[in-house]
């Protein structure tokens, strides 16, 4: 997964189915209609493939679910859902969290739930808690609905509007807490005509059908006038799903990026867990950003201004994403598993999970032809400023940063003195591990295999790892090395990184450099979908003084509105440029003006030391190409 502007944007300022239409015999009532970096949520673990239910797959009877599109305007929708026979007394649950690592209690959008038995009679519906509701009489089936209100927008979240529908399942659907297993079908009903579904299951006979409540909502769907775009690649088949304007992107281009992505991770892994995948893409002129993972699809949000100046942005979170289908849907810690739709489910694995994904989305970039030499050493250096600029970082490691996922929608937290980014230390630990493996193993492994073994031996033989101390066991094996210390210092612990000490062996030192930096006297930081929101004003600063206070939501930077794009306005001014923002808070939406202060700043940058060997070229020109120094494309460890 990647959240936008979650730690870095703070420091940095201080398997395919689809129908089109009605289903016939449903009402055709409101049909009316026209036509979200850094990086939360693992998901619903993967081990057994989508597939469509027959008798021979389970012998429990399916649970129906039809979710009609009532009102765009108001953003409601109603959900039926078709209990068969089985105990008097039943209870429903509603997920609290998907899709983050944040509680955000779906339950708070339900207006309504009733429900009736077979003959048509009403049946007691009580509440238990907020998200759970219990119905008795339901011995030989039963119908529960409710009505909902979904307007969360973003590859996190679930929204309808006249525009399109997009939604996570388990922010809508119900699901019977002692039928959590048995199969599903799912039929979206009044549709406007010219509307189409997309989802990563089976194709539909008009309904889509899942294994269980876990796999389908695994699987997210796109509604509306989208885009379809086709691909093969690898001897897979890609689909393309777009919602956006044609003239805010070129799709030749960006399937020709999808082609050497999935081409290049799926040779570096050596293995394809798939035979059809799903990009799910929305382009919108407005705030954006983000990506979330399912087993056999991506969801990523980008700003439409931001992919028409330049695509490396989709190709990164893109890159990302994709390989998040090996670690993390396939390759998954245990602390993770069964997942808990009741409560915060606790991990210390993150680091690994979201940040290494991260390492790994540059050495696949790096294959692909994507990413030259000097960018990603130039990124590689901004990777360790922004570790070096929060203090957390030496009283928080990074096991103590995937525990503390479940606070980053509070903005305390995500202040620099209080926490580091999971995956801004994991993706630093993912190539510091890798260059401690090429060094103690004489260049005979890398974490490439590293991560192929994982793959053997936890995915594949469907068992999930002991979180870090699985990670480190692993190492051991392919390096046949002793890791220990390094977990200890640097994963568990909250040593500095002697980074100079790991990248001399490919001929690299980290430099700093001093320099004068535009100064605006706040942080803010931004959560998912929610407003960019000012976490700390410099005191006695120009901005206090102009009234900037803790807590105001900026709207807009410079006359554009505050979001991804944010950064790079304010990287753009200088000392003595008059800053224009616009915030809204309980006194009101206003208009604060004042002039950028400067402050002397550190930042780190990775460069070639003074003379590098022949021998240190050799390890680097591997370790760019993610391969053992033995190793050929075709290679796998055994």
């Amino acid at each position: 997964m990647i959240v936008v502007d979650s730690h870095r944007f703070a420091a940095n300022w201080s398997s395919e189915g689809s129908y089109q239409g009605t289903t016939p015999g449903v009402s055709k009532r409101n049909r009316k209609g026209s036509a979200f970096r850094r990086y939360g949520e693992l998901g619903a673990g993967f081990l057994v493939g989508l597939c469509l239910i027959t008798s021979s797959v389970s012998a429990q009877t399916a649970i129906d679910y039809i979710v009609t599109l009532t009102n765009p305007e108001q953003h409601l929708i109603e959900v039926q859902i078709a209990l068969p026979p089985g105990s008097a007394e039943r209870e429903l649950q509603l997920p609290v969290w998907n899709a983050l690592y944040q509680v955000r209690d779906f339950s708070q959008f339900i207006n309504w739930i009733r429900a009736k038995d077979l003959s048509g009679q009403p049946l007691q519906v009580q509440e238990m808690n907020t998200s759970r509701w219990k119905l008795d009489g339901a011995a030989n089936g039963a119908t529960v609905e409710y009505q909902m209100y979904v307007d969360s927008f973003g590859p996190f979240g679930a929204q309808f509007n006249s525009h399109h529908a997009f939604f996570n399942l388990a922010q809508i659907l119900m699901y019977p807490a002692d039928s959590r297993n048995a199969p599903i079908t799912l039929l979206f009903s009044a549709l406007p005509s010219e509307w189409h579904v997309a989802m990563a299951l089976p194709p539909p006979d008009f309904k889509f059908h899942a294994e269980n409540y876990d796999r389908l909502v695994d699987s997210p769907a796109e509604i509306g006038l989208f885009r379809e775009l086709k691909f093969d690649e690898q001897g897979a088949h890609f689909r393309v799903v777009v919602d956006a304007d044609p003239a805010d992107y070129d799709s030749d281009k960006l399937t020709a990026s999808l082609h050497k992505i999935v081409a290049s991770a799926i040779t570096w892994m050596n293995d394809r867990p798939f035979d059809t995948y799903t990009f799910f893409y929305h382009f919108p002129r407005g705030p954006a950003g983000g990506g979330m993972e399912h087993a056999y699809s991506t969801a990523i949000d980008i700003n439409a201004d931001t992919i028409r100046q330049n695509l490396y942005p989709v190709n990164a979170v893109t890159a990302h994403e994709f390989f998040h289908l090996w670690n993390v849907k396939r390759i998954r810690p245990q602390t993770l598993e069964p997942i808990d739709y009741t409560k915060a489910n606790y991990t210390r694995a993150l680091w690994f999970s979201e940040g290494v994904t991260s390492t790994a989305e540059n050495i696949i970039l790096l294959r692909a032809g994507l990413m030259e030499e000097k960018q990603f050493l130039a990124e590689l250096g901004e990777e360790i400023t922004e570790l070096e600029h929060r203090p957390a970082h030496l009283t928080q490691s990074a096991e103590e940063s995937s525990l503390g996922a479940w606070l980053e929608g509070f903005n305390y937290y995500r202040r620099p003195e209080r926490s580091i980014s999971y995956y801004n230390k994991g993706e630093l630990l993912g190539f510091m591990l890798d260059l401690e493996m090429r060094n103690q193993s004489h260049g005979q492994a890398s974490l490439r295999e590293l991560m192929q073994w994982m793959n053997d031996n936890y995915a594949k033989k469907r068992r999930y790892f002991d979180d870090s101390n699985g990670v480190r066991e692993a190492g051991n094996v392919v390096c046949h090395c002793d890791l220990a210390p390094f977990f200890t210092k640097y994963v568990a612990g909250t040593v500095e990184i002697p980074w100079n000490n790991f990248f001399s062996y490919v001929g690299l030192l980290v430099e700093e450099r001093k320099f004068t930096v535009p100064d605006p006297g706040f942080l803010a930081s931004r959560n998912f979908d929610g407003p960019m929101s000012v976490v700390a004003v410099t005191s006695a600063s120009e901005a206090e003084r102009a009234g900037l206070r803790v807590g105001d939501a900026l709207s807009e930077i410079q006359g554009k509105a505050a979001g991804e794009e944010s950064q790079q306005i304010l990287a753009r001014l200088k000392p003595g440029d008059t800053i224009t923002v616009k915030v809204k808070a309980r006194r009101g939406e206003r208009e604060l003006t004042w002039k950028i202060g400067g402050r002397e700043e550190t930042s780190y940058e990775v460069r070639d030391v003074d003379q590098v060997t022949p021998e240190q070229r050799a390890h680097r020109a591997a370790w760019l190409r993610g391969e053992a120094e033995d190793s050929t494309p075709e290679k796998k460890t055994k």
